[in-house]
This record gives structure tokens, sequence and C-alpha cells, in this order.
């Protein structure tokens, strides 16, 4: 049934089709026109034909005046001379002003006498105006009427009115039979126009169909037809382009079988997994090593949306991926697997997902790469030394250190000091909610990392707060030496603090516990690598809107290679000794991450065999002053 149309689907139909319509409309256009013109004129023709003489109106005019015993004789000799040379007039009435038939064409004169009964006479007769109509009546046909007022010699009044109706059934009927032979003739035009037409229209869709041949030819991958040039117009120019286009696409298309070839081979050969997508977001592209990552067989991928394979379908939707790009990490135990078996999740990967954009010059984003990245391996790494930030807590003793101390020393007497013992406590006191706090913060270091760590900050006066910090050192050594005179054995490193402070009071907004926590890192390190004896010097100093803490030791010293590296997370430069004296590599990581919160900066400067100094840079406003600085 659909190949029994397709002639009327074809160019051939529709241009010949189009200039029959053309030909048609044009001459019905003409032809109404035409008939238009000549129906006004026949009226008005018919109409002139038809119009009372004056001298007749004067007749009557002079006759309806006098109204003397001759009046009726007169106005019936003006109609009988009126309407003796005119077959078409179907009824002359001449009325006087107030409505009375004084004369008719009714050969039995019946009506005369009688009142009219026609209201458009009377209207004449009042108004002082001709009317004109024609109608159509089944009885009688098409008619015209005509109603001419009557005035007196003298026209100063009206005094009657002339009725006039005639038949146009003669104009009407030659108007019909120029319209007969005008649609024959239309008829005629139209049948020799197809015939012209149907000819031209395959003189212009002969070459079009031969292109369209070698356009389907092209299609299914056969270049080697070429399309016959029948003359040097406009088609002919467009045969030769398309021959021209299909050699191109024959050399454009070997191009693109050799690239998709080198692609291949490029693709098989990544570690990388690579997918492609069209821009509704379903897969074009997958190479092996996705399809090894995502636990897919050759070709299941294919067709799929992304984010269904990637398994972020209830994370995100594709429309959401071309907005907003960005990395993201994808677990190979989330993705849909009808085979999946809960005993082998160790087999699970974590990837790194990377996607970009395939983007037009125009701007048209035509589809999406996504590139997987195997970071199973990184991630349990960070997994492992977060984990190792939570057992490792209790390691950071130097709380605990000072608390024992202050009780040591008031076990040995100083409780029974009414000035000493209530100060002593409260240290202890404070000290252990710094601890609590210190741990706190070590297990909460990944929300460090986010920046969603928050620091209580005061105005602190940063002299005495430093030399707070350095006077429990002072006290921790000490306690030490005193504990060595009991037991001969243990061994106690001496060393000594060296303080230069300027001796302008600086005053500074930071976190006191999470800064004691810096400066604890900090001085532990130092003592640690120092030697026995050694100075370790502690420097207070202001520059412009920045004071500068510095702490040098005596010590080993960082090796050069190393000095980049003192800050990253468990690192060690001698990890055997870091271990062994308790440290977790994380001391100088934290200290790093809370000088930053605060808008600063740590850094170091070292010589290997010479010591270290650290540096600590804080921001302060010179013009800040305060009260004194309560001690913890």
């Amino acid at each position: 049934m659909k190949n029994r149309f397709v002639f009327l689907h074809s160019i051939n139909f529709k241009i010949g089709l189009s200039f029959i319509l053309i030909l048609i409309v044009t001459i019905e256009i003409i032809g109404a026109y035409f008939v238009r013109q000549l129906e006004e004129q026949n009226v008005q023709q018919f109409e002139d034909s038809v119009v009372i003489p004056a001298y007749r109106l004067n007749q009557v005019s002079e006759s309806l005046n006098d109204n003397d015993s001759k009046t009726k004789e007169n106005i019936s000799n003006v109609i009988q001379d009126y309407t003796r040379n005119n077959n078409d007039i179907t009824d002359v009435q001449i009325v006087d002003r107030n409505g009375i038939i004084v004369g008719t064409k009714d050969v039995d004169k019946e009506s005369i006498g009688t009142k009219t009964l026609k209201d458009q006479v009377k209207k004449s007769i009042n108004t002082d105006k001709k009317i004109t109509q024609i109608y159509y009546d089944k009885a009688t046909g098409s008619s015209y009427e005509s109603i001419s007022p009557v005035s007196s010699p003298d026209n100063s009044t009206v005094v009657g009115a002339i009725y006039v109706r005639a038949s146009m059934e003669s104009v009407y009927s030659g108007i019909n039979n120029i319209i007969v032979i005008f649609l024959t003739a239309s008829l005629v035009a139209g049948l020799l126009g197809a015939v012209i037409a149907i000819f031209i229209a395959r003189a212009i869709t002969r070459p079009i169909d031969e292109m369209k041949q070698q356009a389907v030819r092209m299609a299914e991958g056969d270049y080697s037809g070429q399309v016959r040039v029948y003359s040097p117009d406009e088609l002919g120019q467009l045969a030769m382009a398309v021959n021209d286009l299909s050699v191109k696409v024959e050399e454009a298309t070997e191009n693109s079988e050799s690239e998709r070839r080198r692609l291949d081979s490029v693709l098989t050969q990544m570690s990388d997994g690579v997918i492609a997508t069209n821009r509704l977001g379903n897969i074009t592209v997958i190479n092996e090593m996705a399809q090894e990552f995502l636990n897919k067989e050759e070709g299941e991928a294919d067709g799929q949306p992304l984010v269904e394979v990637l398994g972020v379908n209830d994370r995100i939707s594709f429309d959401q991926l071309l907005e907003n790009p960005e990395p993201m990490i994808i677990e190979t135990s989330d993705l849909p697997d009808e085979d999946d078996d809960d005993d082998e999740d160790d087999n699970s990967l974590i990837l790194n997902a990377d996607f970009s954009l395939i983007q037009r010059n125009s701007g048209f984003i035509s589809g999406m790469v996504c590139v997987l990245h195997d970071v199973t391996e990184q991630q349990k790494i960070d997994d492992e030394r977060r984990q190792f930030v939570s057992n490792v807590s209790h390691e950071l003793r130097t709380p605990l250190t000072s608390i024992s101390s202050y009780i040591d020393a008031l076990n040995n007497g100083a409780w029974e000091n009414k000035d000493l013992a209530p100060q002593f406590l409260k240290v202890t006191a404070e000290e252990t909610d710094r601890m609590i706090r210190m741990i706190q913060d070590l297990l909460n270091l990944s929300r460090m990392d986010q920046g969603r760590s928050k620091l209580d900050k005061e105005l602190v006066n940063f002299n005495e707060f430093f030399s707070y910090i350095l006077d429990r050192f002072d006290m921790m050594l000490k306690k030490e030496k005193a504990d060595a005179k009991e037991d001969d054995k243990k061994v106690v490193k001496n060393y000594r603090i060296k303080r230069i402070f300027t001796n302008k009071d600086l005053w500074v907004e930071l976190d006191t516990d999470k800064m004691t926590q810096v400066m604890d890192n900090i001085i532990n390190n130092a003592i640690k690598y120092s030697p026995d004896g050694g100075v370790i010097t502690c420097r207070l100093l202001e520059t412009n809107k920045h004071i500068i803490i510095s702490i040098s030791d005596q010590g080993l010293g960082i090796p050069r290679k190393d000095i980049k590296k003192v800050f990253d997370r468990f690192y060690r430069v001698d990890k055997a000794r870091s271990r062994k004296q308790g440290g977790t590599g994380l001391g100088l990581s934290i200290s790093k991450e809370i000088v930053e919160q605060h808008k600063g900066r740590i850094w170091v400067n070292s010589a290997e065999g010479k010591g270290s100094t650290f540096y600590i840079s804080l921001p302060f406003d010179p013009n800040e002053t305060g009260g004194e600085w309560d001690e913890i």
C-alpha cells in the first residue's frame, strides 16, 4: 500500500502539481477580476437603459402638480412612451405625494387610486432621495428596482415618485455564458500546463534522481560511481560537486579508518580505563582496561548509559555531570552485578573517574570522555594512615609528663604549701583537659584537611604565652633530674633553653590549645634530636604585621633532600630512631595544619650535622593591646 503512493511523494509529482496549481490560481484570479468588471459594466449599462429621462420626469411633475382631469391621461401616456421600447421593464408605478398610485403599467389599471404598499416609495418621497436595489426572487429571477422622487416644476416640494422594476435575466444570462467559456478555456489551459509541467519536472528530476542513487551508493561504501553532468547549469554544478564529494569522502573514510585503528591500538595498550559517550550519555567506546575494571564482558556496556555502568546513577544524572564534570571516586563493589558474591569483596577496586567534555568549536557538546584510574592501593595506604592516627594518639605523652611532674611535686610535699598546691592542681586539671582535646584533634585530622575544624581564638600576650610553654619544659627537666638522682640507672639528657624575646608585648589572636600543641611538637623534636648538653634557642621577634617564632637546636640536622618532606604526614627522616623515640610522624604535619588555620606559615632551615631551625610566622595587629594573659 505504501509503494502505491510513492509517486505522490516524488519531486516529479510535486513540481507538476505546483506548476498546475500556480497556473490554475493565476487563471482563476484573472477570471474572477474579469467577470467582476464585466458584471459591473453590464449592470451599469442596464441601469442607464432603464433610467427615466429628465423630460419624462418633468412631464410627470407637471401632471401631478396640475391635478386636473387630464392628469391620468398624461401619466398613462408617459408610462406607455417610457416602456414601449424596453421589454425588460416589468412594472412602473407613479405615486403622488400622499402615496396614492396615479399611474401604472398594468393593463387592468386596478391598482390606480389605491395606496402603495411599498415602504421604499414612502421613504423616497419623505427623504427626496433616489433608491435603487438589485435582488433575486425564485419566481422572477434577478430584478432591478429604482424609486425616483418627482419634484414640483419649481423644485420647491416633492409631488410624488416613480417606481420602476426591470428584469436582469438577460444581463446575468450573458455573464453566465462568458463564465462557462472562461472555465472551459481554463480547463484546456490546465491540461496543457500539466503536460508541460510533467516534461519540465522530468528534465529537472532526472539528474537529481541520479545524484540520489549515487548518495545511496556512497552511504553503502561504494564511491566508484560518477553522476552524469547534462548541462553546465546549477544542477550540472551540483552533479560535479557530488562527484568531487564522493572522492573526498572516500579519502576521508580511509583516513578515519586508519585513525580509528590507531586509536583502538592506543586504547588497548593503555593502563587506564577509557569510556566515551554520545551526547545522550550512552557509551560508544570502551577499552579493555575499563571493561576489566568494571567487570564487563566485551560488548556488554555498548549503548548503555554511562552513569548506570559506573553505578553512580543514584548520586548524579548525566545532565548534572555535563554541567559539573568534577572527578569522583567509584568503588566497584557498589556496581550492579548479577554474579556478585559477598565472599569476593576483597576483589573490589577503588577507581578515580575523571570526566572531560567532547565539545566542538561552536560550543556544541557532542559527548563525554571518562578516564578511570585504579587508586585502590593509594586509598588503602591513606586509610591505614588515618587508622594509624587513632592508634598512636595515646603515644602523645607530653601532657601526661607535665601532669606527672606536678603530681610528683605535690607528693613530695608541695601539697602542704597552701600557695603552690592550688596552682599545681589547677595546672594538672588544665593539662588533663588539654590532653583530651589534643587526642580529639588527632582523631579529627581529616576534618582539618577539609577545613571544617574551627578555631577558638582569643587575644593573647604571646610573650607570656611562649614563656609559659618553655617554663613547663624547664620543670619537666628538673623533674627528670630529680628522678635520676634516686635511680642511678636512669639517664637524663641534659639541655638548656635559651630565650631571646623582644621587649615589646605582642598581642595575637590564636587558639591557645592548638598553638600549644604546635610548640610542644617542635620543642619535643628539638629536645629529641639535640645532643646531651645542647642549647635550644627560642626567639620571638616582630616584623611588619607578623610575629616570628624560631626554635633552633644543635642536633643532627635534616638532609637537604628531606627538608621539603618533613611536614608530610608520617614522614620520618630517620625512621628507626623516630620509632624508637615514640614518634608518630604526625607532629609536624599537625603543626602545619594548625599554623595555616591561623593564616600563618611554618618552615625549616637546616644543615646536616649543624642542627635545625623551625620558624613560625603569625599575623598580628601592631596597634592591638590587651590585659595580662591568664596563665593556663
